[in-house]
C-alpha cells in the first residue's frame, strides 16, 4: 500500500486514527412504532459516551435529552424547567452503533415522524459534565472538562431540581434555552467568557442576579460543552467540524456566514435586547430549504411540532439565512449560532457505501424505497413506461424534497409534494405520480451519496461574469453535470479528459461544443470549478445545480477508451465489477447509455436506458458484460459503444 493510500485511509504509521464528523454526530430520522426500536446511526455511545436529543416532528411532544453521564431512561426536557425524570420506556440503552428506545410516546409514538440528534463525546467537539453546586458565589469555581479546547458554548441545567437551561456563548451572550428572552443583561460575567475558561476547565464566575441557576448548594447540574473552530478532525487533525459564532441580520443582501465548510446542523437564536424570539433548529436531513422553498425547523424552547418556515441556505463554505424575519434574519438584529459540519469527511473505500440501486413496481401510493441509507441524490425512471415527458427524474437533498429535474428535457425545477421525499432511506411520497411510482409501472432508482473523492452537489446563483465556484469534492472533478434550475436550459457537461474548452450536452446525442463560454477554458481544481459567460451555465440571477464525479480507488472510475470494433475489457480497478455504467460516444453522435445491476448486468443481453431519450428500456442487445475489474464493452449496432477507433467517456461505480 502506498503512502498516499495510507493517508486516504487514515493509516499514517504510528499516528492515532483520524476522527471524522460522521464518527461523532448524527441526525437520524425515524418513524415511531409504539413498541421498541434500535436506532443504528453509527455513533459509538456505549464506549465513548455522549448525548441523544429526540423530538417528534409530527406531534407537540417535549424535546427529550438523555446522556450517558446521567444514564439511559433519565430525561431532561429543553422546553421546560422541570428536573430530571426517569422513564423506563423512553431511551433504554446506549449502544456501540447508536441507541435503543422503548414504547414511550415521547420518543416512539406510533406513526409519528421523529428526529434524533446524537453528539458523541470527543475532544474539540463536545463533552458532557456533571457537578454539584456548593452555593458559594464569592469566588470563581472551576469545573473540569475533557473538551480539549476553549469552550465555544455551554448549556447548564439543574438535574435534581427545577431551573432554567442557562446558555452561555463565546461572544458573551447569556440566554435561556427554554425561553424566548433576549440576552440576559442582568447577569454580569465578571471574569468574561471564554477568558475564564480553559482547555481543561470552565468557570462558574461570581455575578449578580439569579445565581442559584448554576451553583445552588447540593443541586446536581449537567453541562453540555461545545467547541469552536478547534480543529482535531480529518487526516491531518486540523479540520474544524463545529463553530459557535454570530451574525447581523440583513434583508439585502442576505447575510453570508463563512464557516470553511458546509453545515449539516444549525442552531440559531436572536440575542439583541427587547427581542422575544424562539430558538430555531435546522438540519440537512429534514431540509434547510432553498431559494423560495422554506426549510423545516424545530424550536428547543417549545414542544410544537415541526414547522415549514424560514430558510437556511447552505453553501460549500457556510450558510445564509435567506428568509426575512425576526427569528433568523431581522434587519440589523444580532444572532448567535452553533453549526456542525456536513459529513462524511472520510474517503469511501467500497462502492456500496455511496451508491445503490433498487428496481421496484409502482403502487400509486406512498411507498418506501429502502436502498442506500441517507442518499443525497436519486435518479428514478419508470423504465417500461416512458412517454414524451417522462425521462429520468433527478432529485437531490440539497434542492429539497419533492423538487425534480428531467435529464432528457430542458425544463426548470418542478416541485410537487407527491414527488420523492428524502429520509434516512429514500421515501417516495409519490401518490399517483406516474413518472416515479405509477401503479403497476416497473421502475428503478439509483441512489448516490456525497463523499470526498467520489461525488458532490453544489447549488449556486449565476452572475453573468466568468467566475469560480467552490465545491467539496476534495479532488478535481472529472465529470461535471450542470443544469439551470430556474429556467429552460440544456444540461451541460464538463470532463477532464478534454478540459475546460469543450462542453457536451447530457440531454442530446451530439458531440463536443468547443467554446470557452461554458467552463472559461479552466480545469476543475480540488476546491473549485469555473463557469463562463453563456446564460446556459451562468445567467445572472438564475439558479443552478451541479453534480461532480471523480475517480475514487475501488469505488468509481471516470475514464475514456477507444473502440476496437469487437469486445474489450475496461479495467476500473474494481474487485467485484461495476454496478453502474454510463457511456457516451464523443467523436460522433451517441446516446448517454446507462446499465445498472438492479436492472441486470449479466453475460447475456443487458437492459439499458438513455438519459437523453424518452425511449423505453431496451433489452435486446448484449452491449455490456461483467468483469471483476470493471466491465466489458461489445460492439453491437444497437448502441455502438465499441466502434473501431471511436472515442468514449464513461462513469462506472463498483
Amino acid at each position: 500500500m502506498s503512502s498516499n493510500q495510507q493517508l486516504l485511509l487514515g493509516e499514517g504509521a504510528g499516528s492515532a486514527p483520524a476522527v471524522y464528523v460522521e464518527d461523532v454526530f448524527s441526525t437520524y430520522l425515524y418513524t415511531g412504532n409504539g413498541s421498541t426500536q434500535t436506532i443504528t446511526n453509527g455513533i459509538d455511545l456505549s464506549t465513548k459516551g455522549g448525548l441523544v436529543w429526540i423530538k417528534s416532528r409530527t406531534t407537540g411532544f417535549n424535546h427529550t435529552l438523555v446522556d450517558t453521564v446521567r444514564g439511559a431512561t433519565n430525561l431532561l426536557v429543553s422546553n421546560t424547567t422541570a428536573a430530571q425524570a426517569t422513564q423506563a420506556n423512553s431511551l433504554t440503552a446506549f449502544t456501540s452503533t447508536g441507541f435503543s428506545i422503548g414504547a414511550g410516546s415521547i420518543v416512539n409514538y406510533a406513526t409519528d415522524a421523529f428526529v434524533s440528534w446524537t453528539f458523541r463525546k470527543q475532544p474539540k467537539f463536545f463533552d458532557v459534565v456533571t457537578y454539584t453546586g456548593d452555593g458559594d458565589y464569592s469566588a470563581t469555581r472551576l469545573i473540569a472538562h475533557n473538551l480539549g479546547s476553549a469552550v465555544g458554548a455551554i448549556i447548564v441545567k439543574p438535574v435534581s431540581a427545577t431551573g432554567d437551561w442557562k446558555y452561555t456563548h463565546r461572544n458573551g451572550s447569556v440566554l435561556l434555552l427554554n425561553s424566548t428572552e433576549p440576552e440576559n443583561t442582568a447577569i454580569t460575567l465578571a471574569n468574561g467568557f471564554p477568558a475564564a475558561n480553559s482547555t481543561t476547565t470552565f468557570a462558574l464566575v461570581p455575578y449578580s442576579g439569579s445565581g442559584s441557576a448554576i451553583n445552588a448548594s447540593g443541586v446536581t447540574y449537567v453541562a453540555y460543552l461545545f467547541a469552536h473552530n478547534a480543529g482535531g478532525f480529518g487526516l491531518a487533525g486540523t479540520d474544524n467540524v463545529i463553530s459557535c459564532g454570530s451574525y447581523t441580520g440583513s434583508s439585502s443582501p442576505f447575510p453570508v456566514i463563512t464557516l470553511g465548510y458546509e453545515p449539516q446542523w444549525v442552531l440559531i437564536k436572536r440575542t439583541d435586547s427587547g427581542s422575544a424570539n424562539d430558538w430555531m433548529l435546522f438540519d440537512n436531513m429534514r431540509g434547510f430549504g432553498f431559494d423560495s422553498v422554506a426549510g423545516f425547523n424545530l424550536k428547543p424552547n417549545l414542544s410544537d411540532a415541526e414547522q415549514n418556515s424560514y430558510t437556511i441556505t447552505p453553501t460549500a463554505t457556510g450558510f445564509s439565512p435567506t428568509t426575512n424575519g425576526a427569528q433568523t434574519n431581522g434587519a440589523g438584529a444580532t444572532y448567535i449560532y452553533i453549526a456542525i459540519r456536513r459529513g462524511p469527511m472520510k474517503v469511501p473505500t467500497v462502492g456500496t457505501s455511496v451508491y445503490d440501486a433498487e428496481a421496484f413496481t409502482g403502487t400509486g401510493a406512498t411507498r418506501a424505497i429502502t436502498t442506500l441509507s441517507a442518499p443525497d441524490m436519486a435518479w428514478i425512471l419508470s423504465y417500461k413506461n416512458f412517454t414524451s415527458s417522462n425521462t429520468t427524474q433527478v432529485y437531490d437533498r440539497l434542492r429539497g424534497n419533492g423538487v425534480r429535474l428531467r435529464t432528457g428535457l430542458t425544463n426548470a425545477d418542478n416541485t410537487n409534494a407527491v414527488f420523492l421525499q428524502f429520509n434516512n432511506q429514500m421515501l417516495a411520497t409519490v401518490g399517483n405520480d406516474s413518472e416515479t411510482n405509477g401503479s403497476g409501472a416497473l421502475n428503478v432508482a439509483w441512489a448516490f451519496k456525497r463523499a470526498p473523492g467520489f461525488f458532490d452537489v453544489v447549488c449556486d446563483t449565476g452572475t453573468g461574469a466568468a467566475h469560480t465556484i467552490t465545491h467539496n469534492l476534495g479532488v478535481p472533478a472529472e465529470l461535471l453535470i450542470r443544469k439551470m434550475r430556474s429556467g429552460l436550459s440544456n444540461w451541460w457537461c464538463y470532463n477532464s479528459i478534454v478540459g475546460g474548452t469543450k462542453s457536451i450536452k447530457l440531454n442530446d446525442s451530439g458531440t463536443y461544443n468547443t467554446s470557452i463560454v461554458y467552463w472559461n477554458d479552466t480545469d476543475s481544481t480540488s476546491t473549485t470549478f469555473s463557469v463562463g459567460t453563456t446564460a446556459e451555465v451562468n445567467q445572472s440571477g438564475s439558479t443552478f445545480v451541479t453534480y461532480l464525479f471523480a475517480t475514487c480507488a475501488g469505488v468509481s472510475k471516470v475514464g475514456t477508451y477507444t473502440g476496437n470494433g469487437s469486445s474489450q475489457t475496461i479495467a476500473c480497478g474494481f474487485a467485484a465489477g461495476s454496478r453502474f455504467v454510463l457511456i457516451k460516444r464523443t467523436d460522433s453522435t451517441g446516446d448517454w447509455y446507462v446499465w445498472n445491476s438492479a436492472s441486470g448486468i449479466i453475460a447475456g443481453n443487458d437492459p439499458h436506458v438513455s438519459l437523453n431519450s424518452t425511449a423505453a428500456e431496451v433489452t435486446t442487445d448484449d452491449s455490456v458484460d461483467t468483469d471483476n475489474s470493471g466491465f466489458i464493452v461489445n460492439q453491437d449496432a444497437a448502441t455502438n459503444v465499441n466502434v473501431t477507433s471511436a472515442t468514449y467517456i464513461f462513469l462506472a461505480i463498483a
